[in-house]
């Protein structure tokens, strides 16, 4: 409710002493308060705005915990699970990548949005992450290559984000107790109890966010990574192999990656039929990454089957773990999970350590694999599963992103032994 400000009026009389003469001065000035209607924020109603932003926008996590902070890019309530990212650049590409579908990314590096954004730099047709948690939002932006404002660019594809919060306090919390769900709210009406409620009723455990984020109809590849950013020379234009990628929520970037190494490739639904993409005979298929639990479509899992083994296969992120369901291995879900540019990993085949991009909540238990599968990839932070092979069936897989965008190209390799393994099988037939 607004209220009224104090009418005063105070009169002060001052004595002064003149060093020139000894005759005493008087002077006397007015304070006057005028009245004015105050907001609830405590603003007067009819002055102009402040220069400065006040916290307009609260982040309730389901443990309780109240965040004030301030609102820029869409304005509402959205709910979501709450994670952190320790890249330290692409803030881009990490909005426009499918995975984080269903969740608010918080970015551990506090300066964000000094670079712009740029429509190059995208990695899918959208925005699909539920929001933004950031530190501190720049307040200019300088890049040769930036079209607009984060903020704005936010703005226009209806994502909310927030800045001046504690973003080293809320991950210290989340891996303490894990990922959080977590309500995101510029709407005054809405008490703090009512969205504590709802960050309590919603969960994403079980959800299929891969139906939300996939092509509805095939359609042809063609982009490969343009020459001023190409970095490998062992691409091999002159072959052509066909390659069918499953969209579970594939990144732009691994579709460039592969076309650079002489791929042909057809992009096709999340729920296309196994028995169509055999009629095609292509000489590889991809499954790609995307958002959510893996057990939380058992169709992509049955798909899967019936591919394995007809065709060589790579399974990148979500489609790793797709893979290890499909040769009878369980996931599990992750404390807090892997999002970041910064994940060391080891390649037990050449005893390399590769630096990598990684996002995902879930991977492989690979106690639960039958024989035969090999565990080729071991996350060094925590020792979790990050690739698999089964040479008996022509598939390999990475929990990763070899693709990187952003990230480091440490593992971009994983291209070339895909395309390798095509040529093998190609040659044998």
């Amino acid at each position: 409710m607004a209220t009224q400000s104090m009418d005063c009026s105070l009169r002060i009389h001052l004595l002064t002493t003149c060093f020139a003469s000894k005759s005493p001065k008087v002077r006397a000035f007015t304070i006057r308060c005028s009245s004015l209607p105050l907001s609830s924020h405590g603003a007067a109603i009819g002055l102009g705005e402040t220069p400065w932003k006040v916290a307009d926008a609260r982040l309730v996590l389901e443990d309780g915990s109240i965040w004030r902070a301030k609102s820029f890019g869409a304005l509402g309530t959205q709910v979501g699970e709450v994670v952190f990212n320790t890249s330290l650049t692409g803030y881009q590409e990490i909005l426009t990548d499918p995975s984080y579908a269903g969740q608010f990314v918080l970015m551990t590096n506090p300066h964000i949005g000094n670079t712009g954004v740029n429509f190059d730099d995208e990695e899918s047709r959208q925005c699909f992450l539920a929001g933004l948690v950031i530190r501190s939002l720049s307040i200019s932006t300088s890049n040769w290559r930036c079209t607009k404002p984060l903020g704005d660019y936010l703005a226009e594809r209806n994502i909310m984000g927030i800045y001046d919060v504690d973003t080293r306090a809320i991950t210290r919390r989340l891996r303490q107790d894990g990922s959080l769900i977590g309500v995101l709210s510029t709407e005054e009406t809405k008490t703090d109890e009512e969205l504590l409620k709802m960050s309590r009723g919603w969960d994403i455990v079980g959800v299929d966010l891969i139906s939300g984020v996939s092509c509805k109809e095939p359609y042809e590849w063609t982009d490969r990574t343009d020459s001023e950013w190409e970095f490998s020379a062992d691409g091999k234009p002159g072959e052509t192999f066909h390659v069918i990628a499953y969209d579970f929520g594939v990144k732009h970037n691994i579709l460039r990656r592969l076309a650079s190494y002489g791929c042909k490739i057809t992009v096709v639904p999340s729920t296309w039929p196994a028995s169509k993409t055999l009629a095609m005979k292509p000489d590889g298929v991809l499954f790609s990454n995307g958002p959510g639990d893996p057990s939380a479509v058992p169709y992509a899992v049955e798909t899967v089957k019936e591919i394995i083994g007809r065709v060589p296969v790579f399974g990148i992120c979500m489609g790793h773990q797709l893979l290890g369901q499909a040769l009878g291995g369980k996931t599990f879900k992750m404390k807090f999970g892997h999002h970041g540019g910064n994940h060391p990993v080891r390649n037990h085949r050449n005893g390399r350590v590769e630096i990598s991009a990684q996002n995902h909540n879930y991977a492989v238990d690979p106690a639960s694999l039958p024989d035969g599968v090999e565990v080729t990839h071991v996350n060094l932070n925590d020792g979790s599963c990050a690739g698999l092979a089964f040479p008996r069936l022509m598939l390999m897989s990475l929990q990763y992103h070899p693709e990187a965008s952003p990230g480091p190209h440490d593992s971009d390799p994983a291209f070339t032994e895909f395309v390798g393994l095509m040529r093998k099988v190609k040659q044998n037939a």
